[in-house]
């Protein structure tokens, strides 16, 4: 997730002078408001504050990473009004922010997304950054990748960029999820190191295998996904749903990944907060469980270790 703006208790305090908007009035504002109306978060920001700061940035045609002293800036009527009409729609709508203003960043980098996929926000990001050291200890051999239900591309893109030297194949279901990767992948000039493949997870991968699988699948259980709020409720269900037990694509995917691995590569899956059903589903299976900033689980497991 890239930087936003860091936002003191004291900075707050700027909400009008000479009776105009400042930008930390608006992010005031924009606080009041989400708190009154109890929206949900969870798609790139986590309270109302750093929502309203997303969105009165992106209103202003500021840096989502504005230092905090931007908060002081006065801002005419008429550009005020932009990020009061947004900061009104994302409450009507429920909407994640990411659909209103076409854009989400994850590992420091823009992607375009809209309805035809979820919002980014895979802890697998943090992850590739580190180039998933200590885990691969010899990061260059990795020559090839797949990310297995790519959906805007996200992690494709950062592994091609953690991954210089790797051709990386990017898979999902679906057509239109597809379509906004390809036009991620084109706005960052991968489209000669990423493929893009619809496949139901492996299916139409042949025997193609790989030094690196990265997947964030579905993994919201059939219960869970009666309870998601409306904000949830705007993402493709295709790519939230996974069964009763949150676990049908995980499963396969497990059950499969061995046979599209070369020999010493490795798997790379999230599974939400799903790791106590994968360890009683997978018992013989030696799963490590690197620490990620959001805390949600993320596995790995090399080649050797899966079920084949």
């Amino acid at each position: 997730m890239v930087k936003r703006a860091r936002l003191k208790i004291q900075d707050l305090k700027f909400k009008t002078a000479t009776g105009s908007w400042t930008v930390g009035g608006l992010v005031i504002e924009g606080t009041r408001r989400f708190r009154a109306a109890r929206i949900q978060f969870g798609h790139g920001t986590f309270n109302a504050r750093d929502e309203a700061t997303c969105l009165a940035l992106h209103a202003l045609g500021l840096p989502p990473d504005a230092k905090a002293h931007i908060l002081k800036r006065q801002i005419s009527p008429r550009k005020a009004q932009l990020a009061l009409n947004l900061f009104e729609r994302r409450i009507r709508t429920r909407k994640p922010a990411a659909y209103l203003t076409r854009e989400a960043w994850i590992g420091g980098c823009r992607f375009y997304v809209d309805e035809r996929v979820i919002v980014p926000r895979s802890h697998i990001a943090g992850l590739l950054l580190e180039r998933l050291v200590p885990w691969i200890p010899d990061a260059s051999r990795v020559d090839t990748a797949l990310d297995l239900g790519a959906g805007s591309g996200c992690l494709a893109i950062l592994l091609a960029r953690g991954f210089r030297r790797a051709s990386i194949d990017a898979a999902d279901i679906s057509p239109a999820a597809l379509a906004v990767a390809r036009r991620n992948v084109r706005d960052y000039q991968l489209a000669r190191r990423i493929r893009l493949v619809q496949s139901d997870l492996f299916s139409a991968l042949g025997g193609k295998t790989f030094d690196l699988i990265v997947s964030n699948p579905p993994y919201v259980a059939t219960a869970a996904m009666r309870r998601l709020p409306p904000e949830y409720r705007h993402e493709p269900s295709l790519a939230l749903a996974a069964g009763k037990d949150g676990l049908d694509a995980a499963r396969t995917i497990l059950m499969q990944a061995a046979a599209h691995l070369n020999p010493g590569g490795m798997l790379v899956m999230e599974v939400g907060s799903g790791r106590l059903r994968v360890e009683r589903a997978f018992p013989r299976v030696e799963f490590t469980w690197p620490e990620t900033p959001g805390g949600g689980d993320v596995l790995i497991v090399h080649r050797e270790q899966l079920p084949h």
